[in-house]
């Protein structure tokens, strides 16, 4: 993944968490203005039109990450601390799972707050659970640190403490190709359970284009990455099980507690369709685990035909439209059964009605004929 600070022209590449050089000191109203500036997604993805209708209240997002930094302006008040899972001797704030908390949730700052970012569903809270370091922490190569059971962990902790959808833009280290045991019980006791999940595709696209994990579990909403012309990402892992893909080049997002950064990456596509799940889970409760992950399908966008596309571009107010029609069938289809119902004891009744009547009428004949 390539990341850039804001106002800072090095870049520098990293598997699949945001990493690397250090943060521009002060959220400057110019930095600020600029992040806000850079949000193409809340435009690709029709996010303005679709806060008429949700902006995620009442909605709580597990962020399954490196950790989120609740000291950013943007995600002042939002964020509910989980356990650190990774086994490391210290918690940190991780810059990475704050860029993506900051995509689901942020609700800028200032005046109005019209600086720093905006996410996708701004009235939404963060449950931050650390289960995974930075690409850049000393302890990452440590085999007694990080290890893949804290995600099976953090599933089971995220949906037991509440979490309604638990977004995981995750992948790409060592082990993740083949899942475990473990982590696939976790995900089905999620579903089981009636919560969405939400996982990054990949970054390997242009080379090995490797499963994924867990990306590649049955239930979770897998997520490609496209570019600002909706074109699928080189790096954006093809897969048959991929749902939909969502913006995931030159994004702006929140870094550590007070700057911003443009990267690249499937986790930042995966954030934007978790703060999607958390429009439709606020404006349509009822609707379950898998009807939002079909609503979300449905009302994706088709910019183009081919593998890496899923069901198109995901799209906020074409998911929200989709539940919609989703929330009124199953209320039509009770009515009908209803009806047919009603009808068929109505039947029932004119056919007894009838024979009753043959039977009197043979009667009466046999009465005249004696």
């Amino acid at each position: 993944m390539r990341m850039l600070l804001l106002g800072v022209l090095p870049t520098c590449l990293a598997a699949c968490l945001v990493t690397g050089a250090a943060a521009v000191p002060g959220p400057k109203d110019g930095l600020a203005e600029s992040a806000r500036g850079r949000q193409w997604p809340l435009r690709a993805m029709d996010v303005q039109e679709a806060w008429q209708r949700s902006r995620g209240a009442g909605v709580t997002v597990a962020v399954l990450d490196t950790g989120v930094d609740p000291r950013h302006p943007d995600l002042a008040g939002v964020v509910v601390r989980g356990p650190d899972l990774t086994g490391a001797d210290r918690t940190r704030f991780g810059r990475h799972g704050t860029a993506m908390a900051s995509l689901i949730a942020g609700r800028g700052h200032g005046a109005g707050r019209t600086l720093g970012v905006l996410g996708v569903a701004p009235e939404a809270r963060i449950l931050s659970v650390r289960v995974t370091l930075e690409n850049d922490d000393p302890q990452r190569g440590d085999a007694r640190v990080g290890a893949r059971s804290g995600l099976a962990v953090g599933i089971r902790y995220a949906v037991d403490h509440g979490a309604q959808v638990i977004s995981m833009s995750l992948g790409g280290g060592e082990g993740v190709q083949e899942g475990s045991p473990e982590e696939e019980d976790a995900v089905r006791y999620a579903l089981g359970k009636n919560v969405v999940l939400i996982a990054s595709a990949g970054n390997d696209g242009a080379g090995a284009n490797r499963r994924n994990f867990p990306a590649g579990y049955p239930g979770v909403i897998a997520v490609g990455a496209v570019d600002e012309r909706l074109r699928r990402a080189p790096f954006s892992n093809r897969h048959d099980y991929l749902s939909v893909v969502a913006p995931g080049t030159g994004i702006v997002s929140a870094d550590g507690p007070d700057s911003y950064l443009i990267a690249d990456g499937t986790s930042s596509a995966a954030a934007f369709v978790a703060g999607v799940a958390a429009l439709v889970r606020s404006r349509y409760p009822a609707l379950t685990a898998l009807e939002v992950r079909q609503a979300i399908q449905r009302g994706a966008r088709h910019p183009a035909a081919g593998p890496g596309y899923g069901h198109g571009v995901a799209n906020a107010l074409g998911a929200l439209q989709a539940a919609e029609q989703m929330h009124r069938i199953p209320l039509a289809a009770v009515s009908r059964q209803a009806r047919s119902s009603v009808a068929h004891d109505r039947s029932r009744e004119l056919i007894g009605i009838g024979l009753l009547l043959v039977v009197a009428v043979l009667a009466t004949r046999v009465a005249i004929t004696r």
